[in-house]
């Protein structure tokens, strides 16, 4: 773990030292260069963990979130050239401080072995969101948006401080491949059982986040720059399914549990949709669309089998490239007619047209077409919802088919009809563009060709 997380840190001093002239080039290419080191964690093991310490692990759950973390950096470098180009070189390079500092702490997450640490981590990624949402988000809204997540965030995560404290006085450990062998004691009183595994699921399905707590995040993302967009959606929301895999294997809760939060995720997943359809504005479009998403992982991750578990990871890999992509596309529309309101930057495909091959191609993957690894994961969590019980795929078919709907919608009406009359001139697309939405869309092509290196 050393062997990322220190580069990673040397990447602040390239970017607080670099000329001006420089500064984007240097910590681009570190970062990716580091991006292409990473990959090494995809390689299979018949371990159970690699690189195996008292504090950091890495299994085959954390391998390919770990991987995506590290691809997302220069990614988000990239995407926010153009936003800072006329800000002085003190900001950007505190800008680019700010998204430098996010990475060990995600790191450290998804790879600690140990409770304590993973809590202190998955706490610690809030403040610099937080700082990159309240400081560079371009509307005056952005502050509430910035309450918004802390104290959605906060909440529900002190219970889980509270809980970990408890167990550790069980079990006498949280270090979880040991708490996987001794189980704690099941105190007499079934209520301290019932709600020590409500505050352990309850701080994840917030982050994921789970429909009727997930208010925070259209707020969030359309009030963040491109870059904390791409984080929050690409990232921060997979901590949240992540934890879920991790609490879920320890803690054997009831079906008064259960039942409950699968039903508001499926419900959630099919609501979203529906709300996708009648949004005027692009960017919450998205973001609507990824709690709607989230909620078949969340779903997947609760009934906690080999295929749901499978299926889970490649959906969160997936969503992940594929939200941040359509994040990218919806900031190159917005950089350029300054409006993220659908009717008014409607077709855009004559002045665009290579464009419009990109969002070709991330609206086919958002909406799982064949044979890409969300059409793997879908049908996947699906087919093991569906042996759970049957009567979910009630739930699960109608919200496939409203996804498919609003993201043909989103597609039309982005680059199909009449050109707004306003719009006479647009700037031309540029290569760092296409670059980013390649480096988005070739990762995706190439796990059509081997998804069990993410399953």
């Amino acid at each position: 773990m050393l062997k990322i997380i220190i580069p990673t840190v040397m990447l602040l001093p390239t970017a607080l030292l670099s000329s001006p002239k420089f500064l984007w080039t240097n910590t681009t290419s570190y970062s990716l260069l580091i991006a292409l080191v990473s990959l090494q964690w995809l390689t299979p093991s018949y371990l159970p963990h690699k690189n195996l310490t008292p504090w950091t692990g890495i299994d085959q759950i954390s391998s390919p979130l770990l991987t995506l973390s590290c691809w997302l950096l220069p990614l988000m470098i990239l995407a926010s050239q153009n936003h800072l180009q006329h800000e002085p070189p003190t900001r950007k390079r505190i800008f680019i401080a700010t998204l430098i500092m996010v990475q060990p702490f995600i790191i450290l997450a998804f790879s600690s072995s140990e409770l304590t640490l993973f809590y202190i981590s998955f706490e610690a990624t809030l403040i610099p969101t937080l700082i990159l949402i309240t400081r560079w988000g371009s509307q005056p809204e952005r502050l509430s948006a910035g309450i918004y997540l802390l104290f959605y965030t906060l909440i529900s995560s002190l219970p889980l401080l509270v809980t970990l404290l408890y167990l550790h006085t069980q079990t006498g450990t949280l270090y979880i491949p040991m708490m996987k062998l001794t189980h704690p004691n099941p105190p007499t009183n079934s209520w301290t059982t019932s709600l020590s595994n409500l505050a352990l699921l309850l701080a994840f399905m917030v982050k994921a986040p789970l429909y009727g707590v997930h208010l925070w995040l259209p707020k969030a993302h359309v009030e963040a720059p491109i870059a904390g967009s791409m984080l929050l959606a690409a990232l921060l929301l997979k901590l949240g399914g992540y934890g879920i895999m991790r609490v879920t294997i320890l803690t054997d809760y009831s079906e008064t549990l259960l039942y409950p939060f699968l039903t508001l995720a499926l419900w959630g997943a099919l609501m979203t949709s529906s709300i996708c359809l009648r949004q005027t504005d692009l960017k919450a479009l998205i973001a609507y669309s990824s709690v709607s998403h989230m909620g078949l992982v969340i779903a997947a991750t609760m009934i906690q089998t080999h295929w749901s578990f499978s299926g889970a990871m490649i959906l969160m890999i997936s969503h992940g490239l594929t939200s941040s992509m359509l994040f990218c596309l919806a900031n190159t529309n917005y950089e350029r007619t300054h409006s993220r309101i659908l009717l008014l930057t409607r077709g855009m495909q004559p002045l665009l047209p290579l464009m419009t091959t990109w969002w070709l191609l991330a609206n086919l993957t958002n909406m799982a077409l064949p044979p890409t690894t969300n059409l793997m994961a879908e049908l996947t969590i699906m087919v093991s919802l569906f042996n759970w019980s049957p009567l979910t795929l009630l739930l699960t078919g109608t919200a496939t088919f409203l996804t498919a709907s609003y993201t043909l919608f989103m597609f039309l009406t982005t680059q199909r009809g009449p050109l707004p009359p306003h719009i006479t001139t647009t700037q031309n697309s540029s290569s760092r563009e296409h670059i980013l939405m390649a480096l988005h869309i070739i990762p995706l092509l190439l796990l059509i060709l081997k998804p069990e290196l993410i399953a």
